[in-house]
């Protein structure tokens, strides 16, 4: 078989390991994924999956929920293995200290030795790119906007969740978890493929500019010259009681034609506004409304289905807030069934890559 998934719900990183090797067995695998919930150690279970897996390369993160197929899942761990049939060629490198002065080019060195040529020469319709990121490092728009100086392949991914503990976040390499990093897996797809990006909103024909911010921060203190909450509330006609439950329903977008990427606000502090990615001064956003969830991902997928001819496998990222918001309205077998008879794994992340970082999407690698 090209490729198969599993889930595991030992706690053990031995006997998540063990499963997984049982399960995974009819694949001769190029890559191995596997998305991470509950209380295991990160460590432990990063050497033990690459044991079981000595001939591939073994990527893995923490996560906030978990998707085999159509089934969701908490606390679990879930794996997908990839064949030679749907994986020509692949590389993976680590990016430390994210926080820090993280020199990216330096390394993604090893990419570049593997494929020999520089990334700006990778072509972007044989070449796609899997990046998981410490979801609680607050450095995804800064690391997406260097990739993107480096190289024009389409680069998604996610951000590693801790099931909402927000106390440690971890991305694994070849055995090793680290925090305060990135992993970049590289592959060249043996079959076509497509970069999906879906979020459920459309534009009100309402703006706002950040006028007064801090950037590294994630927090906007004013709109168009007026505290962030209060212009907020002023533009959606509510009262400033009523705020922080508008988020989720009315999150912002900085729009690229018609096309929202979503910037979605997490917090109130005083009058000032916590989001959960950077929003520069200057930057003019507009005002979202939700839109149908299933529907609006159905759509997405089934649009890239038609144009691969087929589906043999989705590794995808969704973002938290979107699972809550499947849970809370007894959405979850209607939008499981998007995925059925797709080999699908995915997790609910701390936030999602597609050209930049996102909120409250999915973005999603789709294989012919």
């Amino acid at each position: 078989m090209p490729v198969r998934t599993a889930h595991a719900t030992e706690i053990g990183a031995d006997d998540v390991a063990r499963h997984m090797r049982a399960e995974l067995a009819s694949v001769e695998p190029i890559v191995v994924l596997y998305f991470a919930g509950g209380p295991r150690d990160p460590r432990a279970l990063a050497e033990a999956m690459q044991r079981a897996f000595p001939g591939a390369i073994v990527v893995g993160c923490t996560t906030a929920g978990e998707r085999e197929g159509r089934a969701w899942r908490k606390g679990s761990v879930v794996a997908m293995a990839l064949g030679a049939e749907i994986v020509r060629d692949a590389a993976v490198a680590v990016i430390e200290d994210l926080r820090g002065r993280a020199d990216v080019k330096a390394a993604l060195a090893p990419l570049e030795a593997h494929f020999d040529r520089p990334l700006a020469r990778l072509d972007p319709t044989r070449h796609v790119g899997l990046l998981f990121v410490d979801g609680l490092s607050t450095a995804e728009a800064r690391l997406m906007d260097r990739l993107g100086d480096l190289t024009d392949i389409p680069i998604l991914g996610g951000s590693a969740g801790d099931d909402l503990a927000f106390a440690s976040t971890w991305v694994t390499k070849d055995g090793t978890a680290y925090t305060n990093a990135a992993v970049l897996l590289l592959l060249e797809p043996a079959v076509p493929f497509r970069a999906i990006k879906t979020q459920s909103f459309r534009p009100l024909d309402r703006t706002l500019c950040v006028t007064a911010c801090d950037e590294a921060a994630r927090v906007v203190h004013a709109f168009d010259g007026k505290p962030a909450a209060v212009r907020y509330a002023e533009v959606l006609g509510i009262p400033m009681a009523e705020v922080v439950s508008h988020f989720q329903r009315h999150p912002l977008g900085l729009m690229v034609g018609d096309e929202p990427f979503v910037r979605s606000p997490q917090q109130l502090r005083g009058e000032s506004v916590v989001f959960y990615c950077e929003v520069p001064e200057g930057t003019v956003l507009t005002v979202l409304e939700a839109s149908d969830i299933v529907e609006d991902t159905r759509r997405a997928l089934t649009e890239a289905r038609e144009e691969l001819g087929g589906a043999s496998a989705l590794v995808g990222f969704d973002c938290v807030l979107r699972t809550l918001e499947i849970e809370a309205r007894g959405l979850l077998d209607p939008y499981g069934a998007i995925f059925e008879g797709i080999p699908t794994a995915l997790f609910s992340t701390y936030g999602e890559q597609f050209v930049g970082h996102v909120n409250q999407t999915a973005t999603m690698l789709l294989f012919g």
